[in-house]
């Protein structure tokens, strides 16, 4: 599929996918999220994709925020339906995605582009990189589970204080804070982004993808269920043989 703000690059079972709406600091706008989502449906059944990198295009900005011309008219019913579908199509579907999602922050993370971030399955960012959740500023709070994501990541009361005070953190604030689990020099961002991807790509598939459900499940009771489940569940899957295989016959798992 040919993307008009999406740039995708593929290989060694990562897909890097760099939001590309340069002239704009890569905001988010209707047709931008449409093509995430499309992306997403794509990249889940492609079995040359194990990993996602999601970073913005050029040195500025990963996602300076949403695109306020396309909803400054809105009424209430109207920036509902705009929360519940962005919601669904692009930041949940991040979230629960089976193949871990890596945000790579080069850059200003703002409003939706912080929201997008935190739906991914952890974050790095660069030297020069500027987080916050500006919404109040425009009489509204965030809208693509900024509120419920960012307390879970950083604590309800610096959550509270970010929230309601609009301030941009800088990365090594958001480093101490837990919303970002590293901070490197620009020019090395993708390359550790990658390294840790490599990584990634190099274990079990099937077991990622359990985890990812079982670490997601940890913010509800039913969390230690769906751990116990999924870690039964395992016990019948080709690449469990072929781990325990390998590390009785001491040589490196080839995971299919």
């Amino acid at each position: 599929m040919n993307y008009q703000n999406l740039l995708i690059e593929i290989s060694d079972k990562i897909a890097v996918v760099t939001l590309n709406r340069p002239q704009a600091l890569n905001a988010l706008n209707k047709e931008l999220l449409g093509e995430i989502s499309s992306f997403l449906d794509e990249a889940e059944n492609n079995p040359e994709i194990r990993v996602l990198i999601l970073t913005g295009s050029g040195e500025k900005s990963f996602v300076a925020g949403a695109d306020i011309k396309e909803f400054s008219d809105f009424n209430a019913s109207q920036g509902e339906s705009l929360a519940k579908e962005g919601q669904e199509k692009v930041f949940d579907k991040l979230e629960n995605f089976p193949k871990p999602v890596i945000a790579a922050v080069n850059g200003f993370a703002l409003g939706g582009g912080l929201e997008l971030a935190m739906a991914a399955h952890f974050r790095i960012a660069s030297e020069n990189a500027r987080l916050g959740l500006p919404e109040v500023t425009l009489g509204l709070i965030p809208g693509y589970g900024g509120t419920q994501r960012l307390p879970k990541l950083i604590g309800k009361g610096r959550a509270a204080q970010m929230i309601f005070t609009a301030e941009m953190i800088p990365a090594q604030r958001a480093y101490e804070m837990g919303l970002v689990n590293e901070v490197v020099p620009q020019s090395e961002l993708m390359d550790r982004a990658k390294a840790i991807a490599l990584k990634i790509a190099s274990n079990s598939s099937t077991a990622i993808a359990k985890a990812i459900q079982a670490v997601n499940a940890s913010d509800t009771r039913e969390g230690f269920g769906t751990e116990i489940k999924s870690f039964g569940e395992l016990f019948d899957s080709a690449d469990f043989q072929e781990g325990v295989s390998a590390f009785i016959e001491k040589r490196k798992p080839d995971f299919k």
